[in-house]
C-alpha cells in the first residue's frame, strides 16, 4: 500500500485518507475517490489530497475485517457487515462467553494492522450483545498476512457463546434454628432470579436437618426426580471436608471435587458430582444478590462449562470482588468491642412538612422537645460524642439544646434531604472514629440503653460492622455505621439514608431485637397527639 500526498486530478480510484471539506459539503476518509469526487475538490481550491493506494496483493480494511471476523466467529456468534474496517461481532444466544486467550493474543501478534477485542472472558451474554470486533488499522493489509490470520483462527475458537440450556434444578436447604424461614424464602428466590436467564427452573426443594445423612437423602431423592443440576445451601457455613454439605454428597455415593475458591465473596464454595449430575454447595454470600464466586461457577454450569479444580484455581487474579469486611483485621492498636470509639449523630435538620408548619423537633412530649429528649438519649449513652446536625430553623434548635453542651454543624442544604445532613455529620467527625449511631431527632422512645445495646453488638473485629434494631423483625432506627461505610453514606443522595447500603451487605449486619421503641417515629399531628405530645406554639 503506498500512502502519502497526490495532486487532486491524479487521485482517481485512490482511498481517502482524511475527511476534506469543500464548498458544497465534506468528502469522508475511506472515500474511493471518483471523477465527481475530483471535480468537487478542485471547484474548492483543494489541489492536494492524502490518499492510500492497494497493491495487487492488497485486501480492503472492509473485505479484510469480513473475512477474519467469518475466522474468529465460533459457535453462538452472528458477524456484522464491515463498515471502515471494522466487523463487530455479537452472541446469538443468552449464554457465557468462551475466549481462546492464547489464540486471540497470537492473532494479534500476527500484524498491528489487524486487531481483535473481546469482551471478559466468561461474561454473561444475551442474544444480540456485541461480544468482540475486528478492527483493520490501515486502509488495507497484505494478502499473506491475512490468510495467516485465518488460517490460525480456523485451527481453534477463538470467540463462542456456550448457550444456557434449560436445566431442571433441586434445591436442598439445611435448617438450624437460628435461620428465619423468612431468610430461606429469600434465598430460593434470589436463587429463581439467578437461574431465569438461563430458562432454568427450581423443580422442588428440600428443607432437611443440618445433618449429613439428610442431605444425603435429600440429594438422593432429587437427582432420582431427574434434575439435571443440585444446588445445597446450608444452614452454616462450610468450614472442613467433613463438614455436612460435603460430607452429605458423599453420603449420598457422589464425588467432592472442589472445596473452597480463591472468589471473594464465595471462599466457602463446594463443587460435587453424583453420578453424571452436578452438585453445587452454596457460600452464604449467595443468599445476597451481590456477585460472588457461587455466580461465576453457576453461571458456567448452566452453560454446559465443565468447571475443574484446575479452572477455580485460575480464578484468583480478578477474584476480589469486593472489600472483605466479614472477617476485616483489627486495625493495629485498635481495642477491641465496647472499647471502640462510636459517635452519635442526631439528624435534626429537617423541615417536617407533614407536621402541617411548625418544627416538629421542637414539640414536647413529656415537656421536653422531640430534639432534646433524642440529644440527652445520645448524651447518656456510651457514645464518645454527640453531633447534631441543624437546617431548618436552625437557630430555635440550637436554643433548645444550649445547656447541653452538643456539638452543632449547619447544614445549609438541608432542603435536597435528608442525605446532605448525614453527609455534613459525617463530614465533621474526627478520623479516629470507629463508627457512628445515627439517630433521627423524631423518636422519642430511644433511650441511652437502645443506644448502648447496638454499641455493644458493635464488633468489627470479628465482621459485626452495621448494627441494626428490629422490632418484631422488621428494622428500625438508629442504626450503628462501621466507619468504613462512610465514604458510601456521603455518597448517597436525595431524601434517603443508606437503608439500600444494608440490603447489599448482608454479611457485615448484626440484627438486634428491641422492641416497638425503633419503630415509633412522630411525623404527623395525629402521632404526637397519640404519645400526649403538643405542638410548638410557634
Amino acid at each position: 500500500m503506498k500512502f502519502g500526498p497526490v495532486a487532486t486530478a491524479a487521485a482517481e480510484g485512490a482511498i481517502l485518507a482524511h475527511s476534506v471539506r469543500h464548498g458544497g459539503g465534506v468528502i469522508k476518509k475511506g472515500t474511493t475517490l471518483a471523477q465527481q469526487h475530483l471535480d468537487l475538490l478542485i471547484a474548492g481550491g483543494i489541489d492536494e489530497v492524502v490518499v492510500a493506494r492497494l497493491d495487487p496483493d492488497d485486501v480492503h480494511e472492509d473485505e479484510a475485517a469480513r473475512q477474519l471476523a467469518g475466522a474468529v466467529a465460533g459457535s453462538g456468534i452472528f458477524v456484522e457487515k464491515p463498515f471502515t474496517g471494522r466487523s463487530n461481532v455479537y452472541s446469538d444466544a443468552a449464554g457465557v462467553l468462551t475466549i481462546d486467550k492464547g489464540l486471540v493474543d497470537a492473532l494479534n501478534r500476527i500484524d498491528p494492522a489487524l486487531t481483535i477485542a473481546t469482551l471478559p472472558e466468561f461474561s454473561v451474554v444475551e442474544p444480540g450483545r456485541m461480544v468482540g470486533t475486528v478492527k483493520i488499522i490501515p486502509f488495507a493489509v497484505p494478502r499473506s498476512k491475512l490468510d495467516a490470520a485465518i488460517a490460525l483462527a480456523r485451527g481453534g475458537s477463538p470467540i463462542a457463546v456456550s448457550a444456557f440450556r434449560p436445566l431442571k434444578v433441586g434445591l436442598v436447604a439445611t435448617v438450624l434454628p437460628a435461620l428465619k424461614p423468612t431468610v430461606m424464602d429469600k434465598t430460593r428466590r434470589l436463587l429463581e432470579e439467578r437461574l431465569e436467564l438461563a430458562g432454568a427452573v427450581i423443580t422442588d426443594e428440600r428443607r432437611v436437618p443440618h445433618e449429613d445423612d439428610a442431605v444425603a437423602a435429600a440429594l438422593t431423592e432429587l437427582k432420582r426426580a431427574g434434575n439435571d443440576l443440585l444446588i445445597v445451601f446450608g444452614a452454616s457455613a462450610m468450614v472442613d471436608a467433613d463438614d455436612v454439605v460435603p460430607a452429605g454428597i458423599a453420603a449420598a455415593g457422589g464425588a467432592v471435587e472442589q472445596i473452597g475458591m480463591p472468589v471473594d465473596p464465595g471462599n466457602l464454595l463446594v463443587i460435587g458430582k453424583l453420578g453424571d449430575t452436578p452438585v453445587l454447595g452454596a457460600p452464604g454470600c449467595a443468599r445476597s444478590p451481590k456477585e460472588n464466586g457461587f455466580d461465576w461457577v453457576l453461571q458456567r454450569t448452566l452453560a454446559g462449562i465443565a468447571v475443574s479444580p484446575a479452572d477455580v484455581a485460575g480464578m484468583g487474579v480478578g477474584g476480589l470482588l469486593m472489600e472483605i469486611i466479614s472477617r476485616p483485621q483489627p486495625r493495629e492498636g485498635a481495642p477491641e468491642g465496647p472499647h471502640k470509639k462510636v459517635a452519635a449523630l442526631v439528624l435534626a435538620a429537617g423541615q417536617g412538612r407533614r407536621m402541617g408548619g411548625p418544627n416538629k423537633l421542637l414539640s414536647t412530649v413529656r415537656g421536653k422537645p422531640l430534639v432534646q429528649i433524642a440529644a440527652e438519649a445520645a448524651l447518656k449513652s456510651k457514645a464518645v460524642s454527640v453531633t447534631v446536625v441543624t437546617g431548618h430553623r436552625k437557630d430555635d434548635v440550637e436554643t433548645a439544646l444550649r445547656n447541653l453542651g452538643v456539638k452543632f454543624v449547619h447544614n445549609p442544604g438541608y432542603e435536597d434531604g435528608l442525605s446532605t445532613s448525614l453527609r455534613a455529620g459525617l463530614e465533621s467527625l474526627p478520623g479516629d472514629i470507629d463508627g457512628a449511631v445515627v439517630l433521627l431527632a423524631d423518636m422519642p422512645a430511644v433511650d441511652a440503653s437502645t443506644i448502648d445495646r447496638l454499641i455493644g453488638a458493635f464488633k468489627p473485629e470479628i465482621g459485626a460492622l452495621l448494627v441494626v434494631p428490629t422490632f418484631g423483625g422488621k428494622r428500625g432506627n438508629p442504626v450503628l455505621w462501621a466507619s468504613r461505610y462512610f465514604p458510601a453514606l456521603r455518597a448517597v443522595e436525595g431524601d434517603t439514608g443508606g437503608r439500600h447500603l444494608i440490603g447489599e451487605n448482608p454479611e457485615a449486619v448484626v440484627e438486634v431485637e428491641i422492641g416497638a421503641t425503633v419503630a415509633l417515629d412522630i411525623d404527623t399531628p395525629e402521632a404526637l397527639a397519640a404519645v400526649g405530645g403538643s405542638l410548638p406554639s410557634a
